[in-house]
């Protein structure tokens, strides 16, 4: 199965519906409107597939790209393959989900997060700073440098209002990620919070809305799972 075959599969699975939300959040033609159900379903069928997983980010087709982040072989990916990805993300839904979840999850995940959130480029810092929550959420407290995450924690608290609507978002989410996947580092995320002040990002028109850290940190508190990690940020 070839990564044509794929996007004909995809065609077939689109629904109009689905397609006019995720092009509120970004996504451009060609997109058909693939739920994440049906990607799912197709997962299951393909497993993961290093090499099937480039062709289809390199189609250019929103809903096989999306697909590639979550059949990628996230180790076997190299530096420069990410950075081509991260430079091909044109919208939120693969910079801030795809890219990052590959990143993460890949041998570089610490080394790109760095990097990319220096960018100038909105969407690239938008994915270093989600490469960093999936990070957060992913690696056991003794493979994190807690006090570099005390020192981003500070550098949003006293930079978040004046981000790029993108990277203010995922500071945002930084956070609630800090706080919640981070036990030795939950009242300094809350107070961080509390600095940073009300986060306002313009949703274009979508439905989704900003939650605030306290509320997400306190969510998780409250079913006593804070520090719990996760086994794997792709959904």
């Amino acid at each position: 199965m070839n990564a044509q075959d794929i996007v004909s599969q995809i065609q077939l699975l689109g629904k109009d519906s689905y397609k006019r939300v995720i092009q509120r959040h970004g996504a451009r033609e060609p997109v058909y409107g693939a739920s994440i159900e049906d990607m799912k379903t197709l997962v299951k069928g393909i497993k993961k597939d290093y090499g099937l997983a480039k062709q289809l980010y390199a189609t250019g087709v929103y809903d096989a790209m999306y697909l590639a982040g979550l059949i990628a072989d996230d180790q076997a990916m190299t530096k420069d393959e990410l950075q081509e990805w991260v430079s091909q993300a044109y919208c939120v839904g693969l910079a801030e989900s795809t890219v990052a979840w590959v990143a993460c999850e890949s041998r570089f995940g610490f080394e790109l997060a760095a990097e990319w959130i220096e960018s100038p480029v909105e969407l690239i810092a938008a994915a270093g700073w989600s490469t960093y929550c999936g990070l957060v959420a992913l690696k056991p407290d003794s493979e994190l440098n807690l006090e570099q995450l005390s020192v981003l924690l500070q550098r949003i608290g006293k930079t978040v209002q004046s981000q790029p609507d993108r990277v203010r978002y995922c500071m945002n989410s930084f956070v609630s990620c800090v706080g919640s996947y981070v036990v030795s580092l939950t009242e300094e995320a809350l107070q961080t919070a509390q600095t940073m002040g009300t986060v306002s990002v313009l949703m274009e028109g979508t439905s989704c809305k900003v939650r605030t850290p306290q509320d997400m940190i306190e969510k998780v508190r409250a079913r006593g799972t804070l520090g719990k990690k996760r086994k794997t940020v792709k959904c």
